[in-house]
């Protein structure tokens, strides 16, 4: 019997009752339409007392106060009582009614106001501390079906608020009848109201449907053919013990090897040492790397920041091109990797350089600046049920090589993945994800005879109680955005939606909700329909750290169902321009299929020999299926895309679905686990620890060969946040005890970003550094003339390609002669 291992922290939950308790009870709130404020319940039986307190503290301000005990003045009395209205009136909605009866009750007005006044100066403590009680108080709800168009379907109806109460104590059950609908139900689309749209709709659903199948069917048949003529055709012989020897590589650096063995035979390596490619431009790069060496080994600075500030930018020249990675299972160009050495250089020698030439200030903008146009990467992980636990996985590869992210997004099952790596620091993630991890995820182990009564009573298989106790351990209990970002660094965002299908999406994050709960976000974002039920999010108090709803109650689900990969957001929150995305939604991975091969995945010709110009640039599957995929695809996206703006599906179990075909799903490097048919099984079940070992491991192996590429791009946005945080220490001791320094300036969300930009310099002086001058000109003439009779030689005979390393470019380099002897190596 092998001896157990144990987890870090296996012994703790985290788990706050009171939390939880509180979330139970506004659960509770929004379930129950009808609830009386005034009925006493476990919520609400210490309003009594509240109200008491309230009544004494008006009774001693009245007592202090002589105007409001005199018989003069009390229509000032009165003024200054209905404009003293504090956030738990306005909260409350039974205040409106008090208001319409005060119009018809002027003689109970002194009574009513008294309930509502706002203490004098004196006892501020007092009344903050009695105004947070009511946060025990049920919440108003809010809906909507557009930004515009808001409907109040929580509130009566106008001409009923004067006998609300009146109503409610002598016809209750008839209330209940009559109200009861949820605000779902209630809301209908205008636009289904046509006679030609009741006459026409269903005949056109089914025709799409039926057509959609038929195109389906081609589709996969054609997907089919392309399989099979890899497997027997291309994949045989040596290459294909190469390739299975890739595949069972344990570590990175035994996949490195084996990678590079099997570009060798392929002869693949051969592609990386010609400089000349269609998808970025190479003459921009050659230039922009001899004018770096020059300023650098000149040492001046101020030219060589200019240079960097216009090309330190997303996808400059192309070189973040994802070609670029796809042509070798491990390596891209010689000319990028020389192109990211070089920058890399000029940075750390801004960074160290203790000339006084320079001032700081001057170098903390320029990295601001920079940091602001090359912008940061993000790592986002997909909804899809247990399949969301490969990216354990993706995670891990990235932590070991010190590649993992500071932005996190995660929706659904992949929001719980991203709320352990952004609660937990590098040193405790690396003791977290191991298989022993599968004894925290318990969320699937209600047996059949539980779940199933669960359903029909609730219409939800599981229930949002349990597994908001389950989710306390990976979120590190009631731990919020802010202080998970304070605690670790990392900004969490995780996708939601309102359980109304038409109001706005939301990502919540440390911006947008700082003190909202992690675990109750995770579980509003795993709300799928007939799996959880909506939930309403929960936040801590930043006065008093008192658990209280979140948006006034309102209830959210599956951000997956609109937005799985919340790509603009991220953009307009944190600036994120290069995003690493793991899709694992079985729905998407079925139509994933990369023609023309993707990152550290090259498509291979079947023939071992072929004209240079097609060598590396042949089709998978060939021209002819990859152009019906193509067209196939596309044409049953348009179709969905149909069904989707003329409104023709029906919203089952309340929610609109036509949505999770048509988002966008990939991102600047997307990775696309494979799964086996007999996973599925699995796609509501807990793991095992020996699955979960399968698990993370696959997820490492779908993680290897875009690392290349992720570490070209980490390299230099890493340098620039170093380079931002040490100028930045260094203007705060300079300036620290001078007048006039502003901490605010700091912010990373500062617009004000022209000073010590381009424009310090003047229009000459940035042409003379930046423009092509005529020496230039000639230079790219001569590469241009080089690279031709390298082609010609090529397709006379391609056996006598042999690419030395001091010669793979052109004559025009000698001037660099000293680089060019280390050119072929890597940063890394």
């Amino acid at each position: 019997m092998t001896e157990r291992i144990p987890l870090f922290e296996e012994d703790k939950d985290y788990i706050d009752e009171d939390h939880i308790s509180e979330f139970a009870k506004a659960l509770v709130w929004q379930d129950d339409y009808d609830y009386d404020a005034n009925t006493p319940t476990p919520i609400n039986d210490e309003v009594p007392a509240i109200m008491s307190s309230m009544n004494s503290i008006n009774d001693n301000n009245n007592n202090n106060n002589n105007n409001m005990n005199g018989g003069g003045g009390g229509g000032g009395d009165d003024d200054d009582d209905s404009s003293s209205i504090t956030d738990d009136d306005i909260m409350n909605s039974s205040y409106f009614d008090k208001q319409q009866q005060q119009q018809q009750q002027q003689s109970d007005m002194k009574s009513n106001d008294s309930l509502i006044s706002r203490p004098q100066t004196g006892t501020t403590a007092n009344t903050s501390t009695i105004s947070l009680s009511f946060s025990s108080k049920r919440p108003d709800l809010i809906s909507s079906k557009s930004d515009w168009f808001p409907i109040g379907t929580s509130s009566p109806k106008k001409g009923t608020t004067k006998n609300s109460h009146h109503h409610h104590h002598h016809n209750n059950k008839q209330k209940r009848s009559t109200t009861t609908k949820s605000t779902i139900e209630i809301l209908k689309n205008e636009f289904r109201n046509s006679s030609t749209y009741t006459l026409l709709r269903w005949p056109i659903l089914i025709f799409v449907f039926s057509w959609i199948s038929i195109l389906g069917i081609i589709y996969f048949m054609i997907r089919i053919y392309v399989a099979l003529s890899e497997y027997l055709i291309t994949w045989r012989g040596e290459r294909k013990k190469l390739r299975d020897k890739l595949r069972k590589s344990k570590t990175y650096k035994e996949w490195i090897k084996n990678a590079l063995l099997l570009d060798k035979f392929l002869k693949l390596d051969k592609w990386s040492e010609i400089p000349k490619f269609s998808y970025y431009d190479y003459k921009t790069i050659k230039l922009t790397i001899i004018k770096l060496q020059k300023l650098r080994y000149e040492k001046n600075l101020i030219e060589l920041m200019v240079i960097l500030q216009g090309c330190l930018k997303k996808n400059f020249a192309g070189i973040e091109n994802r070609q670029l990675y796809s042509h070798r299972y491990y390596g891209t160009k010689n000319l990028v990797e020389e192109y990211y050495q070089e920058v890399i250089k000029c940075l750390e020698l801004i960074i160290n350089d203790n000339n006084d030439k320079i001032d700081i200030e001057r170098k903390w903008k320029f990295f601001k600046i920079v940091s602001k146009n090359y912008g940061k990467s993000a790592l986002c992980l997909s909804g899809g049920a247990c399949f969301a636990y490969t990216h354990f996985g993706i995670a891990k590869a990235l932590l070991d090589e010190n590649l993992l992210p500071q932005i996190i997004s995660g929706t659904s099952g992949g929001g719980l993945i991203a709320a352990l790596l952004c609660t937990r620091t590098n040193e405790e993630l690396k003791q977290l994800l191991i298989p022993q991890l599968a004894r925290k995820i318990t969320a699937c182990e209600d047996p059949w005879y539980i779940w199933i009564p669960r359903f029909l009573k609730t219409g939800a298989r599981f229930d949002a109680i349990d597994w908001a106790r389950k989710a306390n351990f990976f979120t590190h209990g009631s731990t919020t955005f802010e202080e998970a970002f304070q605690r670790t660094g990392r900004k969490l965002n995780i996708s939601t939606i309102p359980a109304d299908p038409h109001s706005p999406v939301i990502l919540c994050n440390d911006i947008t909700s700082p003190h909202c709960i992690i675990w109750s976000t995770l579980l509003a974002s795993s709300a799928v329909p007939g799996i959880l039920n909506p939930v309403v999010l929960m936040m801590k108090n930043p006065i008093n750290e008192q658990v209280i709803p979140f948006s006034l109650g309102s209830k959210w689900r599956d951000g997956s169902l609109r937005t799985d990969i919340p790509i603009e957001a991220l953009n307009t929150y944190y600036n994120v321009n290069f995003t690493i995305v793991s899709q694992v939604n079985p729905h998407i991975s079925l139509f994933f299929f990369a023609p023309k091969g993707t990152v550290g995945r090259p498509v291979t010709s079947s023939t071992k020999k072929t004209r240079s110009k097609q060598q590396y640039s042949s089709f998978r599957g060939g021209f002819i299926a990859t152009a019906l995929e193509q067209l196939l695809r596309l044409e049953i996206k348009k179709w969905l895309q149909i069904i989707k703006s003329l409104d023709l599906l029906p919203h089952l179990l309340q929610q609109d679905w036509s949505n999770i075909w048509l988002q966008n799903f990939t991102g600047t490097i997307t990775i696309w686990p494979k799964n086996k048919l007999s996973d599925f099984w699995y796609i509501l079940s807990d793991p095992t620890e020996l699955r979960m070992k399968e698990i993370i491991e696959k997820g490492e192996k779908c993680m290897f060969p875009r690392l290349l590429f992720i570490k070209h791009r980490a390299s230099i946005e890493n340098v620039i946040e170093r380079g931002k945080k040490l100028t930045l220490t260094k203007l705060k001791q300079t300036k620290n005890q001078q007048s006039g320094y502003n901490d605010d300036d700091d912010d990373d969300d500062d617009d004000n970003d022209d000073e010590g930009g381009i424009s310090d310099y003047d229009a000459q002086s940035f042409q003379k550094v930046v423009g092509w001058s005529n020496e230039d000109k000639k230079l790219l003439d001569e590469l241009d003339n080089d690279n031709e009779d390298e082609d010609e030689d090529e397709e006379e005979d391609e056996e006598e390609e042999d690419y030395d390393d001091d010669d793979s470019l052109s004559d025009s380099f000698e001037i660099t002669t000293e680089h060019l002897k280390q050119r072929r190596n890597t940063i890394f």
